[in-house]
């Protein structure tokens, strides 16, 4: 039984609650299972120096740590399901300043970004098909994508689940297919020791190990990464004190078991040497190459269509729950007033439409990719303010109704913490100059808090004279 309501907004409107646990699945892995399954495996391996049995286990580390991180969001969402979730999280246990500089960089440049940048994907995964087709047309398709979509998010979002549990179970039948095939017909022995050897045959030192585990964990995060949009639609939610927190541990456990179980199988058709010399070679698409061994020409159109589907999932999953980000900034007043309003379907219409906007102009620009990664280090910045959220939530809010409370609390919490500061370390050290660059646009963010906060002074004295 639902226990806490909706707020309305200021025509009296709230969110509709349409969105159940396989709903709230299917968002988390529409988002998360994308094109990279068919590719991330091949950086994977190569930071562990192609040792499969290491690299399987990266991929476990990289599951065990979104898992962590989602449950802490899984508190988060419990105990104050609200839409937005972040900007809420931060605006609370920190202060509004904080909300309004990730929902500003989110929707400036990486949630539109993301939009964009999978928009794009999609026509681009088309060329062997159509490879005549020109770079005017890839963006023209990419436009006509966002706008469709845009569209069909402002129907409702009981259709939007629908459409987005239609495609998850559609992506998921080609990765299962070759899941299968790959058990039964490969013939490969996959050697699996977890212990690296030196050229001379010795084995690598425990630190240097860790070291590689620690490298290609974060090749693995990048599979995984999407799950933290679940809570920007806990107002969506049936029953969301126990369907969040179901829909995040089930969404990424699942996940998790996929990606781990998909890679086996393709060690299970290619020799370790050979996959070696195709990533070498340049060709990273290991999970196309089985495809094609497996089930021949049917193979290749099988991974397009997988890859096709999965990117369209991604797309519809990322138009409703980003948007909700902006309409939580709006509500808060640090955002435009139109983006704070829902339509008579229930959705936050304008939010949807200005994202739109953004993410077609940035179809337009050339540099898309240099301007989303900008923003990639200020992003982990603002996931590990949210986790240290939980132990603030708790000691400003002792009272606070919790429906669902993180295992092994502080203990899981600090390691959540401790793990995600070093990935974000490793990101800082590996490209320092553009990860700093990236705090120009939060920076931004908080020019237009100041901004609003003024004209929200000036409206407040105005009405009281």
């Amino acid at each position: 039984m639902e226990t806490q309501k909706n707020e309305t907004d200021s025509r009296g409107r709230s969110f509709r609650r349409e969105i159940g646990v396989f709903g709230g699945i299917s968002i988390i892995a529409g988002i998360m299972i994308g094109s990279g399954i068919f590719y991330l495996g091949s950086y994977v391996l190569q930071r562990t120096h192609y040792n499969m049995g290491l690299a399987l286990i990266c991929w476990v580390v990289g599951g065990i740590v979104s898992i962590l991180g989602g449950i802490c969001f899984a508190e988060l969402g419990a105990a104050k399901p609200k839409a937005g979730g972040m900007v809420v999280y931060l605006d609370e246990a920190y202060h509004p300043i904080a909300g309004c500089m990730y929902g500003f960089s989110e929707w400036l440049v990486e949630s539109s970004g993301s939009i964009a940048a999978i928009a794009v994907a999609i026509p681009t995964a088309l060329i062997s098909f159509f490879p005549n087709m020109s770079q005017f047309e890839i963006k023209a398709f990419a436009i006509a994508l966002i706008i469709i979509f845009t569209a069909y998010n402002c129907i409702g979002v009981k259709q939007v689940s629908v459409l987005q549990n239609v495609l998850l179970i559609a992506k998921l039948f080609p990765i299962v297919l070759i899941i299968v095939g790959a058990l039964f017909i490969g013939s490969e022995q996959p050697k699996l020791q977890v212990v690296p050897v030196n050229a001379d045959g010795s084995p690598v030192s425990i630190v240097t190990m860790l070291a590689m585990i620690a490298f290609a964990t974060v090749a693995t995060l990048w599979a995984y990464e999407g799950w933290t949009n679940l809570n920007s639609v806990a107002e969506e939610i049936k029953n969301v004190q126990r369907n969040l927190p179901l829909s995040l541990i089930i969404g990424i456990g699942g996940v998790g078991i996929i990606y781990v179980v998909f890679n086996f199988a393709l060690y299970k058709v290619i020799p370790a040497a050979e996959i070696k010399g195709m990533i070498e070679s340049g060709n990273l698409y290991v999970g196309t190459e089985v495809a094609k061994r497996l089930f021949g020409n049917f193979g290749s159109i099988l991974v397009v269509t997988g890859m096709l589907v999965s990117m369209l999932g991604s797309l519809n999953g990322m138009t409703l729950a980003f948007s909700r980000i902006y309409y939580a900034m709006a509500v808060e007043g640090h955002f435009f007033k139109s983006h704070a309003k829902l339509s008579r379907r229930g959705v936050p219409s304008a939010a949807l439409i200005s994202q739109a906007v953004i993410a077609i102009i940035l179809v337009c620009l050339r540099n898309l990719d240099q301007l989303t990664s900008m923003v990639v280090f200020v992003g982990m910045i603002f996931n590990v303010m949210v986790v240290i959220s939980v132990m603030i939530y708790r000691k400003k809010y002792p009272d606070m109704n919790r429906p669902y409370k993180v295992w092994g609390y502080p203990v899981t919490v600090i390691i959540t913490i401790i793990l995600f500061f070093s990935l974000m370390i490793n990101d800082l050290m590996e490209d320092p100059v553009t990860a700093l660059i990236g705090l120009t646009v939060p920076a931004i963010g908080a020019a237009f808090y100041f901004y609003f906060e003024h004209r929200n002074k000036k409206e407040a004295e105005t009405e009281m004279k």
